[in-house]
């Protein structure tokens, strides 16, 4: 996903695309996120979580390989497997932590989630190189990620066989009305959509705003490149002290004080050091993923219930997050002004933070 962006201009002068159809591109992995996510633990119930994680592999690294092909629909076939490849890891993470690392979930969850923002972060630099200094081109720069899904599908075979399949308590529709009655259940889910929308708005938008600030483009995006930095120390920290707690509100209120002094500098650009404000977005939008993560895991009863809420919240989580880089732009067409549009981000903070309490208090769904 990550190797897109820094490649679109490059797609758009070979396949001549429009923003519409280049924006479909980027889009269409986070609707699918939101899409399968829910129906991910019917895979598992069917397959056990070993053999759905094997099979994503498969799919992820053919997705990649269709998606590199000269054929323009491949383009975009390809892309709609591997999102649905990414959709059934983004659920089962939390499940496989629930099942063997319950003691010590705080942990994994800081390793997996602060690896995936190195690897995102590691995309997005080296794909330019890869296909204009190595000559492969953008399909071929493209091209290069299935061989990590091979080699993770390769290492993964042996777990298939020892990750055993548990019988379901019940059926997976009663599992899914249970969870829907459940307000914890919703805390969770929202704080996740809202956590991710925040992320997506910055990533869409930042560059634009600061430029509108009277930055240049150049420093512009070096900021966003310092945001998925200080993200990736936060998902790296956040979620390993928040797993020692049993109660974790005072790390969410914590986390939203600190994202608010960063939006207050954003909106406030005569006070300066921005590269300070927005170092501390960027950490609160790494620890707040890693902490939503680790709300599956700490809320859940077993890796069952685990991988049913991570279907619920990741589910609603995108849909919801799809929704806001959208409505930002939307919201600076109507006014003209990027005042307007952070003010948003403050009431997203604000629902984030009720939420955020009411999924950070202990118990169980």
């Amino acid at each position: 996903m990550a190797s897109v962006g820094p490649l679109i201009e490059d797609i758009r002068a070979a396949t001549g695309l429009s923003n519409t159809l280049l924006g479909v591109l980027t889009t269409l992995p986070l609707l699918m996120f939101g899409v399968v996510s829910t129906l991910t633990p019917l895979f598992t119930r069917r397959f056990g979580i070993g053999g759905t994680l094997w099979g994503a592999m498969a799919l992820l690294a053919i997705g990649i390989g269709i998606r590199s092909l000269t054929w323009m629909p491949a383009l975009y076939f390809g892309t709609f497997l591997f999102g649905i490849a990414i959709a059934f890891g983004n659920v089962l993470l939390p499940g496989l932590t629930k099942r063997n690392f319950a003691s010590n979930s705080g942990f994994i969850t800081s390793m997996y989630s602060s690896v995936m923002a190195v690897g995102a972060s590691l995309a997005a630099g080296v794909s330019v190189p890869l296909a204009q200094n190595a000559g492969l081109g953008w399909r071929g720069s493209l091209a290069v990620w299935s061989i990590l899904a091979l080699i993770a599908f390769f290492v993964w075979m042996p777990q298939v066989s020892r990750l055993t399949r548990a019988r379901a308590k019940q059926s997976y529709r009663d599992a899914m009305k249970s969870l829907g009655k459940s307000r914890l259940a919703w805390k969770v889910a929202l704080f996740m959509g809202l956590q991710s929308m925040t992320f997506y708005v910055i990533l869409a938008w930042l560059p634009s705003i600061l430029q509108g600030r009277g930055y240049d483009p150049s420093f512009s995006g070096w900021m966003l490149s310092l945001s998925q930095a200080t993200g990736i120390l936060g998902s790296l920290i956040v979620p390993f002290v928040a797993g020692k707690k049993r109660d974790q509100r005072g790390i969410v209120w914590f986390l939203m004080l600190v994202e608010i002094v960063g939006l207050v500098g954003l909106l406030l650009p005569d006070i300066g050091w921005i590269a300070l404000w927005v170092s501390l977005i960027g950490f609160v939008l790494g620890g707040t993923f890693g902490l939503a993560l680790l709300f599956i895991v700490l809320r859940s009863h077993n890796a069952e219930s685990a991988t049913e809420l991570s279907g619920m919240a990741q589910s609603i989580g995108y849909l919801v997050a799809a929704t806001g880089p959208m409505i930002f732009g939307s919201i600076f067409d109507l006014s003209g002004n990027w005042t307007y549009s952070l003010i948003f981000l403050f009431v997203i903070a604000a629902l984030k933070l009720r939420m955020g309490l009411g999924a950070a208090r202990p118990g169980k769904v």
